[in-house]
């Protein structure tokens, strides 16, 4: 009787020592995974800095591609990247918010329902080249958009579509369900309980989702490459009819160049690029802290 009750405290400790010293193993084996990001991270933009801030200029962003390196620009690809970027958000996030508030506030919780939440899950996780695929055969195909603005657009809102209905979804669970309680208490519709007191509350977390999604679209290249964009186009597009190219396909084309003249310019394009992400990131922390400002709760 008294042997096990003597090695109970002898077995807990041994266990407790065990627990700290997996603890102790794994904060060290993520701190270095975190550093090793980071260090990555900064070593990347040291090296793009360093090859591409002589190379950018007011003139580098104003000219068009160019056989020759100091001539080369990226107006053309800037202002494809615009014009997708603004049709992909028009087509995506109103469609995407739309679907997560109907399947969050409306949608029957039945089989259908969770059949269609899963293959939404499922879809975030596709990758890019078979939405290019899709959009080939779709959009330049079978709607014989060809190699435009609007197909490149439709087929970048395919890509992004799952992403802004799981984040819009997550945001709109993070507003308490009191708040919804108490609208219908006082007589409001579910519709303008939803639109009053959820959304304004959910539109903080739900922006974060919307440029975290956009700002993957802007990087994409193998769903454009694959439907058809130009990798050399000297001229603007004016619609969304028009051919175009976009920045990462830009950069993509002088990087597989010898000549390192045009990799200075590679270099140069993606600051802008990292610009304009940074600047839509900027967006979404406005529009957040705006958000959280007028939030009464």
């Amino acid at each position: 009787m008294t042997a096990p009750a003597l090695s109970k405290p002898a077995e807990w400790r041994h266990r407790l020592l065990r627990r700290h010293i997996v603890g102790a193993v794994a904060a060290v084996l993520l701190r270095v995974a975190a550093v090793a990001g980071i260090a990555a991270l900064v070593l990347l933009l040291v090296v793009v800095a360093r090859d591409g801030l002589d190379r950018l200029s007011w003139d580098f962003i104003t000219s068009y591609p160019s056989r020759f390196a100091s001539q080369a620009g990226i107006r053309s690809a800037l202002l494809g990247s615009l014009w997708v970027l603004g049709l992909t958000a028009a087509f995506a996030v109103p469609v995407g918010i739309g679907a997560a508030i109907y399947l969050e506030e409306f949608a029957p919780r039945n089989w259908l329902t969770r059949i269609i939440e899963t293959n939404i899950n499922n879809l975030a996780g596709v990758p890019s080249i078979v939405y290019g695929l899709l959009g080939l055969a779709l959009f330049v195909r079978a709607m014989e958009l060809g190699r435009s603005v609007l197909a490149g657009a439709l087929t970048l809102s395919l890509v992004v579509l799952p992403i802004v209905i799981v984040s819009a979804r997550e945001g709109l669970r993070t507003v308490p369900p009191s708040i919804r309680e108490a609208s219908l208490a006082l007589g409001a519709t579910r519709w303008q309980t939803v639109w009053h007191q959820v959304l304004p509350a959910a539109l903080a977390p739900m922006m974060t989702g919307v440029i975290l999604a956009l700002s993957r679209a802007i990087g994409e290249t193998a769903p454009l490459i694959t439907i058809g964009a130009l990798l050399f186009v000297p001229f603007d597009p004016h619609g969304p009819l028009d051919s175009f190219t976009v920045l990462p396909i830009q950069i993509f084309n002088w990087v597989s160049r010898p000549q390192p003249a045009f990799h200075q310019a590679a270099a140069a394009g993606i600051i802008v690029l990292l610009a304009v992400l940074l600047g839509m990131n900027a967006i979404a922390i406005a529009i957040r802290y705006w958000s959280e400002r007028r939030r009464q709760w």
